[in-house]
């Protein structure tokens, strides 16, 4: 919910009231009954604190399963054959080779 601040034109002290948006702004003070004026603010920043947030962090399952359809695919990577290992070049001969 918002903080609106107020003033009063009687005893002219500044308060603030939290209310709803669609909730009709005062027109008493809160102290002495006298007429307010809602006044304009800047509002409140955003502060994050802590290790951060990440737009990725509340992303749907559906939104995700999207998304990996989207990726390229992978390049595999060749592991070496099983006859690139057997000459490893220690001289041995292999079998029924010369």
């Amino acid at each position: 919910m918002p903080t609106y601040e107020y003033r009063c034109f009687i005893c002219e002290k500044q308060f603030e009231q939290f209310q709803r948006i669609t909730d009709p702004s005062l027109t008493e003070c809160v102290h002495c009954g006298g007429k307010v004026k809602r006044l304009i603010s800047g509002g409140a920043g955003l502060l994050f604190k802590g290790s951060g947030f990440y737009i990725t962090d509340y992303r749907s399952e559906s939104y995700k399963k999207d998304a990996s359809r989207d990726k390229p695919p992978q390049a595999k990577v060749k592991s070496s054959s099983s006859k690139d290992t057997k000459s490893s070049g220690s001289g041995e001969k292999s079998p029924g080779g010369s």
